[in-house]
């Protein structure tokens, strides 16, 4: 058998399964990384569908928190009379 067998043969035997584990092994992280980022991707747009009423909502905060504001001046003036 010639030193040309014998490095094909090591080459076939050893080098060949050892790449295609790898081989195979960085594939199942691939998917892996692929679910991943489509499970982002799908809670991404769930949730800009949740952000659709976001003006009319920071239109009502803005309401009551001049309704807040005008309630605690009322309550302010009175207190400070009292206590002054």
């Amino acid at each position: 058998m010639s030193l040309w067998a014998f490095g094909n043969l090591i080459l076939l035997i050893v080098v060949v399964p050892l790449l295609v584990a790898l081989l195979n092994r960085l594939l199942a992280a691939l998917e892996q990384i692929r679910a991943a980022a489509q499970d982002t991707l799908s809670g991404g747009v769930a949730l800009i569908g949740e952000l659709q009423n976001t003006p009319e909502l920071l239109a009502r905060t803005d309401q009551v928190i001049k309704e807040v504001s005008d309630g605690a001046v009322r309550y302010a003036g009175p207190v400070s009379k009292l206590l002054g």
